[in-house]
């Protein structure tokens, strides 16, 4: 399993009763897999630079794809950047792969068999994995939910992070988050002026 599936994992069992902006947890799953693309020696940080290594295939498929967007020419891409592409549309890419697993299903009427449109995530070893890694508070994990407010304070024993490129990572999505919750907020302001000047005094 890979953080960002973890992640995924984590927001719909924990953070179900919470409802969590597909704009956010796009983002967010994209620095994650920038921190697994880290683990698997697939990039190196250049100060705030994604620098790819070598390329090969990796055993996840989204993950693997997401090596082969990397930018692979100098001055290559900084992670504020990456986010913001290949976070476009992300979470509904990692919903379909899920769903095409076999580890996400779509819940049924109690009594009519139609569609809810809500989704369940099935009895797997990977749904068991992520918990297992939730509930030990692994910090980067925990990092990474708290920017979508998730389990707040879930790693505040756990010890810190001490790969400075990590950090670097959740500091970027982290504001990356906030730009996009401030872009929601300006445009809600603007569309209630607009709604005020039709409506009139």
């Amino acid at each position: 399993m890979t953080t960002s599936r973890d992640l995924l994992t984590v927001t719909l069992d924990v953070g179900s009763g919470r409802a969590v902006e597909r704009g956010d947890l796009s983002l967010v799953l994209a620095g994650a897999e920038v921190i697994d693309l880290i683990d698997a020696q697939a990039l190196t940080l250049d100060d705030e630079r994604i620098v790819p290594g070598a390329r090969w295939t990796l055993s996840d498929r989204l993950l693997d794809e997401a090596a082969g967007a990397l930018v692979r020419e100098a001055p290559y891409e900084v992670v504020e950047d990456w986010l913001w592409r290949r976070g476009r549309g992300l979470a509904d890419g990692y919903f379909a792969a899920l769903e095409a697993e076999g580890q996400l299903t779509r819940e049924r009427h109690r009594w009519i068999p139609v569609d809810t449109g809500r989704t369940a995530l099935a009895d797997s070893p990977e749904r068991r994995h992520a918990a297992q890694r939730w509930a030990a508070g692994e910090p980067v994990l925990a990092a990474l939910a708290g920017v979508l407010g998730i389990g707040e304070g879930q790693g505040e024993d756990a010890p810190e992070i001490a790969d400075d490129s990590v950090v670097t990572v959740l500091a970027a999505v982290n504001d990356a988050v906030m730009e996009l919750e401030a872009v929601r907020q300006r445009r809600a302001i603007e569309d209630a002026a607009f709604d005020n000047i039709w409506r009139g005094p």
